[in-house]
């Protein structure tokens, strides 16, 4: 606590506290772009903090990520354009809610949702740094298999519709994530024979073609796209409903939150695929699944609250083990690196003072988005009134320059346009889009991680329950898959049991 204490002066000052204010500002203005991610805006940091001292430079990427994770959500519920990666998951959700006229509180609730979700992130940052981080690297590649398993199984829930088009949706996606050079063998597969392919399909274009191109492509092909309210009927006062919501649904935050930290915490998760377990669970286990997917606010509160939740958690393995935890945290490693702070172990006592600043500047930035972000709210009606023969060009723009940008080469933007293209046929026939993402997000970690683990045990697939955390994983993934199945066959025969005749049969 004394540490903490000396600490708060440390960030609490003129000049942290500007950075910070003008950092959420272009996190916001980054993330509300669709085809600009969170990462981009990290990375376009990195030469500005060359002339910073390390408290403000690391200020600068967590207020930024924070605020531009949430500004993702701004087109995706306007127009079903995810800013960001982590908005994906939850897009669908909060554009149908704008389509009922409930733009405003599908911003409000996801807003105050990501406030709260960060704090309590940041609060586990705080208290259980060391504990989480020896959970996390507990974990081998068989407790990762299961994990990753666990979050392809919310494929199929969060898919709207038939759950035949899900799982085939969710195909396609596995498919596209085996593109490019096998690890294990380093063998190319279905690259036919174009060289950049050997390096898979970058996500990021794929994302901006699934989702914004899809819908530039809907636009150009239909007279009756758009939503025909006004502005000002769609963009009701955001937190007018928020805590009679948020009071129905605080169990569902408290969820969101802490699945959010916990899997924040593991390498290579993040907040994206916290955002899509954190939906999937509340889809599982609501009381209201059929208002799914049609415009209900309860899949919002998991996932915008696991989305920042997530944040922090994968800030555990960077400050403890010097591991990112995502892509951000890599570049935020970097960062330390170059201002001569060695992220591990030892940075409890020899840096104790900078570790409680970074937990202080979590608890600013998250603070701070709440009053930005309602502004950002506010204006975002802008947007709704410029033409759409005027703003679908400039989203296209935004998009190629994005696509562009992430892959440094011409063939990101063709991936985009492919991806689009596809999206839009799968769409037009009644597949839902979601599975597709997932299965691109977690196939490569699925496959990996099956090959590691059997390499390990010798082709003994017994091994995969060796571990106790393995164990229990194993089974729950397990128990998922079978109790649908289970139920199906059960309504089968019941149903084949009531069609026989109960008399007997008069010719």
């Amino acid at each position: 606590m004394d540490s903490f204490l000396q600490a708060l002066p440390i960030v609490l000052n003129f000049e942290v506290l500007s950075v910070i204010f003008l950092a959420a500002i272009f996190g916001l203005f980054i993330g509300s772009i669709p085809g600009l991610t969170a990462t981009m805006a990290t990375a376009l940091l990195i030469p500005v903090t060359f002339f910073m001292d390390p408290v403000p430079a690391i200020a600068a990427i967590v207020t930024t990520v924070a605020t531009a994770i949430f500004a993702g959500d701004i087109p995706g519920a306007l127009l079903r354009m995810p800013g960001t990666p982590a908005s994906a998951a939850y897009c669908d959700e909060a554009f149908a809610m704008t389509r009922k006229g409930q733009a405003g509180q599908a911003l409000g609730v996801g807003l105050t949702a990501s406030v709260i979700g960060g704090l309590i992130g940041s609060t586990v940052l705080v208290f259980a740094t060391s504990t989480l981080a020896n959970f996390a690297f507990s974990f081998s590649s068989y407790e990762y298999f299961w994990v990753a398993c666990l979050g392809l199984s919310c494929a199929v829930v969060i898919s709207a519709g038939s759950a035949v088009k899900g799982l085939i949706s969710l195909l396609i996606g596995l498919f596209i994530s085996t593109i490019g050079i096998d690890l294990m063998s380093g063998h190319a597969r279905y690259t036919f024979g174009v060289t950049e392919l050997l390096g898979g399909v970058s996500f990021v274009p794929m994302l901006i073609g699934m989702f914004a191109i899809s819908e530039i492509m809907r636009y150009a092909t239909t007279t009756a796209y758009g939503i025909r309210r006004a502005p000002d009927q769609l963009m009701t006062n955001p937190f007018k409903e928020v805590p009679q919501i948020l009071g129905k649904y605080k169990l569902n935050l408290l969820r969101g939150s802490g699945l959010g930290a916990i899997i924040g915490v593991l390498p290579g998760a993040g907040a994206d695929m916290a955002a899509w377990i954190a939906y999937g669970t509340s889809k599982k286990f609501s009381k209201e699944r059929e208002k799914f997917g049609n415009g209900h606010v309860e899949g919002l509160i998991d996932a915008s609250a696991a989305n920042n939740a997530g944040l922090s958690g994968a800030w555990v393995p960077a400050l403890v083990f010097g591991i990112p935890g995502d892509s951000i945290t890599a570049i935020a490693i970097g960062v330390l690196y170059m201002k001569g702070l060695n992220p591990g172990p030892t940075i409890f006592y020899e840096n104790a003072e900078l570790l409680n600043a970074v937990f202080i500047i979590f608890f600013v930035a998250n603070l701070i988005l709440l009053p930005l972000g309602l502004v950002a709210i506010k204006t975002s009606t802008m947007l709704l009134r410029v033409p759409q023969r005027v703003l679908m060009p400039v989203i296209l723009m935004f998009c190629i320059v994005g696509s562009f940008a992430i892959t440094n080469s011409i063939f990101g933007i063709a991936v985009m346009l492919s991806a689009g293209l596809l999206a839009f046929i799968m769409e037009e026939n009644g597949f839902p889009v979601a599975p597709t993402v997932l299965g691109i997000v977690l196939g490569s970690m699925i496959e990996e991680m099956f090959l590691a683990s059997m390499i390990k045990s010798d082709g003994n697939f017994l091994e995969f329950f060796s571990r106790p955390i393995s164990c229990v994983l194993g089974i729950i993934t397990l128990a998922v898959w079978c109790i649908p199945l289970v139920k199906y066959a059960k309504f089968a025969f019941e149903d084949r049991n009531n069609a026989r005749p109960k008399g007997p049969v008069v010719k």
